[in-house]
């Protein structure tokens, strides 16, 4: 049996990047932030109409109609509902952004640091 593997927290991929836990280039930094800003950007646009997923749908006064209004709102709202993963989406999406501009400065001082040592090396030619 696999175990399934938990997702680093923001927080926790920040204080990775912050030991130098993991770099990323430039160009690659960029493009991974772009994405997750376009994802926060979609998220704040439609956040109010996704907020209307925690609140009962207009159905009938019947028992039954009322039962599937309250049990839509929980599942949406519960642990590993659709609305409370969008939360703390819009939560963590920030923090991953800060981690990974912390990463590319992590791989610009190290390839800084790298071309550095290497330059001090002259080259025997005789």
């Amino acid at each position: 049996m696999t175990s399934a593997r938990r997702a680093l927290s923001g927080v926790e991929l920040k204080q990775l990047a912050d030991r130098g836990g993991f770099a990323v280039d430039e160009t690659t930094g960029d493009r991974m932030i772009s994405a997750l800003e376009d994802m926060i950007d979609a998220l704040n646009e439609r956040w109010a109409a996704l907020e209307k997923l925690g609140t009962a749908p207009p159905l009938s006064t019947s028992a039954t109609a009322q039962w599937v209004a309250q049990h839509t709102v929980h599942t949406a709202s519960d642990d590993r509902g659709l609305l409370t993963q969008l939360r703390r989406a819009r939560e963590e999406l920030p923090q991953y952004v800060e981690a990974i501009r912390t990463a590319k400065r992590r791989y610009a001082e190290t390839e800084s640091g790298t071309r550095t040592t290497l330059g001090g090396f002259q080259p025997d030619l005789s």
